[in-house]
């Protein structure tokens, strides 16, 4: 009977246990962007995890659309992250990067010279973002022409090297929460013609290609993705044929030998549909096509969690919330401990309060 306690190999990437730390956007960047000090405990402290995925961080200054999110495109950066990821191989942990480009969900004031942020599309999202002044709506895009394309997919393949060089122990590619890679999956955003809009191979085709790239650089068996087929976070709403369109994605990139697949299911943020609920997603489908590990997300707890791998549902989970105010998450479930309440103050932005100052076990 598989329990979350086992070992399992993800690629190349050999974890202590199934329990994976899903990435977590916290706004701590220091100055340019970089992880300071406080980010290098707050993810030591998590390293009995079997896997961290460390926060979603921007491939490059045009894909930032949330104030102090980290990068992963400058040589300072790069340092910087060096020290997270030297702290948690020294904890024992290992912890990939996850690569983001949010694609419309930006605002000018965060793009060099306060540009337009880019997207598959130049409709604005009914969504809003925090900067310097508070909530804000998002900025209106323009759609990227074809020929911009291949630079955006290389933008990708430097930042898995980047990661690499950073001492990652590998990356896991955002396709998920509607950011930009999501923006040109879904017909419901991708309104475009040509090569990269209608046709469900054509709306594929850009996250085919970055994947293609970022395997290439670091290796397939260093390489994740993300996907959430059915979530409607930043007000985007589901493809019109969502089953069709994520069968056709996971049986493309199922040849690359890619060393996990993460799916959310459902909604963002821990909505799952409730026993007996009528089915809205085969998510089993997307299993069944993906030859390598398969990592599931949204709400659950250690019970819940050991059910579905005992169902054969999965092969590790992922769990967030619960991470942030339990950094010893592992030995909590392992014992049986309750777990620390989530605070409402840190989880975006601040200082250690919120963010590394939740107390773990001491008997």
């Amino acid at each position: 009977m598989t329990s979350l306690f086992d070992p399992i190999k993800l690629g190349d990437i050999s974890l202590a246990n199934r329990f994976v730390m899903a990435p977590l956007t916290r706004s701590r960047a220091v100055e340019g962007l970089k992880p300071g000090p406080l980010t290098v405990e707050y993810y030591r402290q998590r390293a009995t995890a079997g896997l961290i995925i460390a926060e979603a961080t921007q491939i490059s200054p045009m894909g930032q659309g949330y104030i102090n999110t980290p990068g992963i495109y400058s040589a300072e950066q790069v340092s910087a992250w060096r020290e997270v990821t030297g702290a948690v191989h020294a904890a024992g942990g290992k912890i990939v990067l996850q690569l983001w480009h949010v694609g419309r969900i930006s605002h000018t004031s965060f793009l060099p010279g306060g540009v337009a942020p880019v997207s598959s599309t130049n409709r604005a999202a009914n969504a809003k973002t925090f900067t310097t002044e508070g909530y804000s709506d998002v900025s209106t895009p323009r759609a990227l022409r074809d020929a911009e394309l291949p630079a955006l997919v290389e933008d990708y393949r430097k930042a898995a090297r980047n990661a690499i060089d950073a001492g990652f122990d590998g990356v896991e590619v955002h396709a998920a929460n509607t950011y930009l890679l999501e923006q040109f999956l879904r017909d419901s955003v991708n309104d475009r013609s040509g090569p990269y809009g209608g046709s469900i191979q054509n709306r594929a085709r850009l996250l085919l290609e970055v994947m293609q790239a970022v395997t290439k650089e670091i290796g397939a068996a260093r390489t994740g993705i993300r996907l959430s087929p059915m979530t409607t976070f930043n007000d985007t709403a589901v493809d019109s044929d969502p089953q069709a369109l994520y069968n056709y994605v996971v049986e493309q990139i199922a040849p690359l030998g890619l060393a996990y697949l993460h799916v959310i299911e459902g909604e963002t943020g821990g909505s799952r549909l409730p026993e007996g609920a009528p089915v809205k997603f085969d998510y089993a489908a997307l299993r069944s096509r993906f030859p390598g590990a398969f990592i599931v997300n949204n709400g659950f707890d250690g019970a819940e969690g050991q059910a579905v791998l005992e169902a054969g549902k999965a092969d590790a989970i992922a769990f967030g919330r619960p991470f942030i105010a339990n950094p010893d998450l592992v030995r909590r479930v392992r014992e049986a401990k309750p777990l620390n309440p989530l605070r409402a103050d840190g989880l975006y932005g601040g200082g250690a309060e919120g963010y590394t100052d939740y107390p773990a076990l001491t008997a």
